[in-house]
């Protein structure tokens, strides 16, 4: 895996923001809606002990980050620069 993948839905505002912040920062994103994609919703749920939360975002590297504030997805990304 190479691209960055965000687990989300439309309707969630810290959705909106960390594509975003994505956006301003010039990152390629693969973006799953869990609404619409069973699989991803019951990998979600199993990577944060049974919640839906989101976004999960999960990076080339094997980490993830659930509802990232715009600081901690910012330097994440310079990290993987």
């Amino acid at each position: 895996m190479n691209t960055i993948k965000v687990y989300g839905t439309r309707w969630c505002p810290d959705c909106i923001r960390a594509k975003q912040v994505l956006a301003r920062e010039k990152v390629a994103f693969d973006w799953i809606d869990i609404e619409e994609d069973e699989a991803a919703a019951a990998y979600i749920e199993k990577v944060n002990g049974g919640f839906k939360s989101v976004p999960t975002i999960l990076f080339p590297d094997g980490s993830t980050l659930v509802e990232p504030h715009n600081t901690a997805l910012k330097q994440k990304l310079d990290s993987l620069k």
